[in-house]
């Protein structure tokens, strides 16, 4: 037989839904950020303090993870999802720095429109790991992991077509350069997602 899922004096759930949270704050704040097109000294402020709590809960849940005897699930898991969480909201923080570094001010749609696929892919990353807290019933989580591999297919797509738009149309090199990095940088995102959805379904499966 199985232990408590959720132990009553190392609540790992509780620490994982703020981390989410923190995620799907940063992905809030990366449309926000892009709607405007100003990656200016505000911009990277509020996109680090987000980065900073949430680095700090993810300290908190490996702290716990080296006092805590028995825990919820494999110990390898609860890191690489901690972990992988805390990837998610670095590379956000990671391409605003690096717009304003490339003094890139200007409102963007295909960014845009990548910045809410992104925050699609975090709302339904949230979701799976909130269904961790009860995987005899694991079709929300599973669900939404499904949810999470389509919004990276079609980060794929996008980021394929706007490179290809760029090599054909970009007429300053260094213009280029810059871009194709900040596209990388997104679809790396959605990458990053993919890999805690991957996590949140190995988990479901070991604990059926």
């Amino acid at each position: 037989m199985g232990f408590s899922f959720l132990p009553k004096d190392q609540n790992f759930f509780d620490l994982f839904s703020k981390q989410a949270g923190f995620a799907v704050s940063a992905a809030t704040l990366f449309v926000e950020i892009t709607s405007k097109g100003v990656y200016d000294d505000e911009a990277v402020r509020k996109m680090r303090n987000l980065e900073h709590q949430a680095d700090e809960v993810t300290h908190e849940i490996i702290d716990r993870l080296n006092k805590t005897f028995i825990t919820p699930f494999d110990r390898e898991d609860i890191y690489t999802l901690t972990k992988e969480l805390d990837s998610v909201i670095d590379m956000l923080y990671t391409i605003t720095n690096r717009m304003k570094v490339y003094n890139i001010n200007e409102a963007n749609h295909d960014l845009i429109e990548f910045s809410t696929v992104i925050e699609k892919s975090v709302q339904a990353l949230t979701t799976a790991i909130e269904g961790l807290k009860d995987t005899k019933h694991p079709k929300i989580a599973l669900d939404s992991c499904i949810e999470v591999n389509r919004l990276e297919n079609i980060g794929d797509n996008m980021r394929d077509a706007i490179l290809a738009k760029l090599f054909e149309t970009a007429q300053d090199p260094v213009y280029l350069i810059k871009w194709k990095e900040i596209y990388q940088f997104a679809e790396t995102v959605l990458d990053i997602c993919e890999d805690v959805a991957h996590v949140v379904e190995s988990i479901i499966v070991k604990q059926a």
